[in-house]
């Protein structure tokens, strides 16, 4: 096989394994190098995030670019689930915003964040305001709980650690080599590079390539830091949420992630640090008393988990890609919107490989730099 059809992929988190199945798909000789040694926890942010994809709920925190990535991704999940070996649980059934009385200030703040971005974005579904009573029909779980909240459809999630599995095991279906516990610097995989003339590396590391990310004053610069997040995960046989429920609270917002057999994801800590220490008393004590303010049921919940991961997050919150060299792409900065923008990172770094064009990463305003080396390529 041609050595243009061959890449080493640096990593095999969310994005390493997606870029790395499609290739192979293509017919690409493929290789991953992964720090991590044991395949069953290696994912890293990945495997620990809840994994919603809510482009409007998000609207309320992030740029208008990572919404629109995020209204691409939607259907594009859909695609890529149903062409796995093994299932994947994927729901898009909306998104659920409650919030009690005395809150009621931030509320309005976060409606009118919402409104905001719906009328810069015009596909872009409108958020719907309920009363008790249509409260009561969209989510009967928190009937009598809640007088009023706010229903934004089409959003969706999936199950993050399904879609690992079933990543890993189409990459081994198709005979991907993974090097598991093999940490390999750029600089390492650019020396194998020059034994495979015209093959690409893709250096998908997270913060594991945080050293080796530019500081330059191209846009996407460094430095590459850690945003921490502290996620709790739950079995609540009494509990029946049946989409992702967002709880307002101005000190604590949480969210609910509901999966299959009435298993709960449940997080929202944010805190501004490159620590992987287990979760604080206080942090884990605020998530489980709003969960249960939520609803009761969670009383008498299961802990399953409690884990602690920092999400790769670059200066200005937004993912980039970088040409570092020829057929060299750094990729980066995914933040707390791993799953929901991933496929478009993805399919806009798949269109430059194999044509050598940006027009998606343009459309969607993902950061792609550099033009000078970009011009090196062949067309």
């Amino acid at each position: 096989m041609p050595a243009a059809h061959t890449a080493l992929i640096l990593g095999a988190g969310l994005l390493g394994r997606l870029l790395a199945v499609t290739l192979a798909r293509a017919g690409w000789r493929v290789e991953v190098a992964e720090a991590c040694a044991d395949a069953r926890q290696a994912g890293g942010a990945a495997r620990v995030a809840a994994a919603m994809l809510a482009p409007l709920a998000e609207s309320a925190v992030t740029e208008p670019n990572v919404v629109a990535m995020g209204r691409y991704a939607l259907p594009r999940w859909r695609e890529l689930c149903a062409q796995l070996p093994e299932p994947v649980f994927f729901q898009q059934n909306g998104t659920l915003i409650l919030w009690h009385r005395q809150d009621a200030r931030e509320a309005n703040r976060f409606e009118a964040l919402l409104r905001a971005t719906a009328s810069r974005l015009s596909d872009l579904p409108v958020p719907q305001p309920l009363d008790a009573a249509r409260l009561a029909e969209v989510e009967p779980a928190v009937a009598g709980r809640f007088t009023q909240g706010l229903y934004l459809p089409d959003e969706g999630q999936l199950d993050g650690r399904q879609l690992l599995a079933a990543l890993l095991a189409e990459l081994r279906r198709r005979g991907v080599p993974i090097h598991w516990g093999r940490s390999l610097t750029l600089a390492q995989a650019q020396a194998w590079q020059r034994d495979h003339p015209g093959a690409w590396v893709l250096d998908c590391r997270g913060l594991g390539a945080r050293d080796e990310w530019p500081r330059d004053a191209a846009p996407g610069a460094g430095p590459l830091r850690g945003v921490r997040g502290e996620v709790v995960r739950l079995h609540a046989p009494d509990v029946t949420l049946q989409r992702p429920t967002r709880l307002l609270h101005p000190r604590y917002p949480i969210y609910i992630a509901p999966k299959e057999d009435h298993r709960f994801v449940i997080g929202a800590t944010e805190i501004e640090a490159d620590d992987r220490s287990p979760a604080s008393v206080r942090s884990t004590l605020e998530l489980l008393s709003a969960a249960y303010a939520v609803h009761p049921g969670f009383a008498e919940a299961r802990i399953l988990e409690l884990n602690t991961e920092c999400r790769p997050t670059l200066p200005d919150n937004l993912p980039a890609v970088r040409l570092a060299a020829p057929r060299v792409l750094q990729v980066n900065g995914l933040y707390r919107h791993g799953y929901l923008i991933a496929p478009a990172v993805h399919d806009a770094v798949v269109e430059f490989i194999q044509h050598g064009t940006r027009s998606l990463a343009a459309r969607l305003g993902l950061t792609f730099v550099d033009e000078r080396l970009a011009q090196e390529l062949p067309a």
